[in-house]
């Protein structure tokens, strides 16, 4: 039988070893987050999302990740901290992980190659490229704040650019059709 998403090895973000495989039969969206980025305020989004749509079946996953301008810094327990102090994260985080690169974890490796392409990409990635920010080429995340959905049968099903937003109507729609699904 080969692997799946359910049983690539992650850490919560206090170091308990885990695997998706907890969240079998759950909508997941997981989002690589960082603290302190321009697009850090989405932690009040991507809360709200939850508290509306946990009890439906979705689960949020946040991966802190320091690939990107060195935007999530700190240690786990840092991070931690400024999710629940300044946004009041309840879903669950994880470990830092590597999203990007020689050293990208293997959860970000598998998604990325089952999906290589983000709704939205092209405004946000000329963005950063008028800013002088070298962007990674598809299939890789290309910042903090890229959203992947997983459908309730373990099967990634879309992949949102870093600047959607966690009340987009494309999301959302998305969202709610695999939650629609039994």
């Amino acid at each position: 039988m080969s692997e799946t998403l359910y049983d690539i090895p992650v850490q919560s973000i206090d170091g308990a070893p885990q695997t998706l495989g907890q969240y079998k039969g759950k909508v997941l969206l997981v989002v690589n987050v960082a603290s302190k980025c321009g697009l850090t305020p989405q932690y009040d989004g991507l809360e709200a999302l939850y508290r509306d749509k946990q009890a439906q079946g979705l689960e949020i996953l946040g991966f802190p990740a320091n690939n990107f301008k060195g935007q999530e810094p700190g240690s786990n327990e840092e991070i931690k901290a400024f999710c629940t102090s300044t946004f009041d994260v309840t879903f669950p985080m994880f470990s830092k992980v590597s999203v990007v690169g020689d050293d990208q974890h293997p959860l970000y490796k598998s998604l990325t190659t089952t999906f290589p392409n983000a709704t939205g990409d092209g405004p946000f990635r000329e963005r950063l490229s008028g800013h002088g920010i070298e962007t990674n080429a598809v299939p890789d995340v290309l910042w903090n704040f890229e959203k992947f959905l997983i459908g309730r049968d373990g099967t990634v099903v879309n992949r949102f650019s870093p600047d959607t937003p966690a009340d987009s109507p494309a999301l959302l729609a998305a969202i709610d059709a695999e939650l629609a699904k039994h």
